[in-house]
């Protein structure tokens, strides 16, 4: 007898060696199939509409809009394999309103002075430096926010580059995004050329020895939570009251380019979103902008009364 188990996991291993999926991906799908299995462990049919059905609103009790969206994705790709494979009768998503309302939240941005001062302090603390590790730590970690605000690259992103990735002669980088789409994107900032520049002169060897362009200090890849830890340190340092987290750089990267009046679909090819309406989200957080506009150039300004 075929069990849901069984399905899952040759599921599984068609979605990492037939459609290379990454490894990140593959983990969520392995969590939310899983959790579907428990979910049917006392039902007779884990292929009903009904199974289905129930799921999804235990899904609603349990987890914010974002998570449940991304099981219900997960469930029906695996269903639609199973369907592929003739492994189904129906596909139980047919005739299934799996529609909801979502709140729109708007990204969070970091300021440009709290950007200042978050980099003044990083180069404050380089200057500082007692000892040759401190200075190896301030020399990596530079390298890593300038270039992580300079490209506006997705955490995963950056710490997965590898040195082949890092052109520092024509100072492109090239970024793997998600499904397994390439885009290339130009560091111009001379500051930030030379930070990368002396990061790789001094971990020329670690770099070489782990296989990726940002390392540890034990010569592994580093991490995302590493580079959490190392953002939550400089912004103490800078005393930033604000919470900030790597990907509010990409945020941030993207509001402050429209406001400099760049073309929304420069930006869209930028950050890697295959959909415009994704980069959409940024034209509402621009304030500034905004502010500019009704200030300076809304037509009552043009308007003077001259009271009695």
């Amino acid at each position: 007898m075929i069990t849901l188990n069984s399905q899952i996991s040759e599921y599984l291993t068609y979605c990492q060696c037939r459609k290379h999926l990454d490894t990140k991906t593959l983990k969520a799908y392995r969590i939310d199939l899983n959790q579907y299995e428990l979910f049917c462990s006392g039902l007779t049919d884990y292929t009903s509409r009904i199974a289905v059905d129930s799921f999804i609103t235990e899904l609603h009790k349990q987890y914010k809009t974002k998570t449940i969206k991304r099981k219900i994705a997960s469930l029906k790709a695996f269903f639609h394999y199973m369907e592929y494979r003739e492994q189904l009768t129906e596909n139980p998503f047919v005739k299934l309103d799996i529609r909801f309302r979502e709140a729109q939240l708007l990204p969070k941005t970091i300021p440009l002075h709290f950007i200042h001062a978050f980099l003044s302090a990083m180069y404050a603390c380089k200057e500082q430096a007692c000892t040759e590790y401190q200075l190896h730590c301030c020399i990596r970690d530079i390298a890593v926010i300038e270039l992580l605000f300079a490209t506006g690259m997705r955490i995963s992103e950056l710490c997965s580059l590898k040195p082949s990735d890092v052109d520092l002669t024509s100072n492109n980088i090239l970024i793997f995004g998600k499904g397994a789409k390439e885009r290339i994107l130009q560091v111009g900032n001379s500051e930030v050329i030379s930070a990368l520049n002396i990061y790789y002169s001094t971990f020329m060897d670690d770099i070489a020895a782990c296989g990726y362009f940002f390392v540890n200090r034990l010569q592994h890849k580093l991490s995302d939570q590493s580079v959490r830890f190392m953002i939550n340190r400089y912004a103490k340092l800078a005393k930033i009251s604000q919470h900030i987290t790597p990907h509010m750089f990409r945020h941030s990267f993207a509001t402050l380019l429209l406001e400099q009046d760049v073309d929304i679909r420069y930006i869209q090819k930028m950050l890697g979103h295959s959909s415009i309406s994704t980069t959409e989200i940024y034209t509402h957080v621009s304030n500034t902008k905004q502010k500019d506009i009704l200030v300076h150039r809304h037509p009552r300004n043009l308007i003077s009364v001259n009271e009695g």
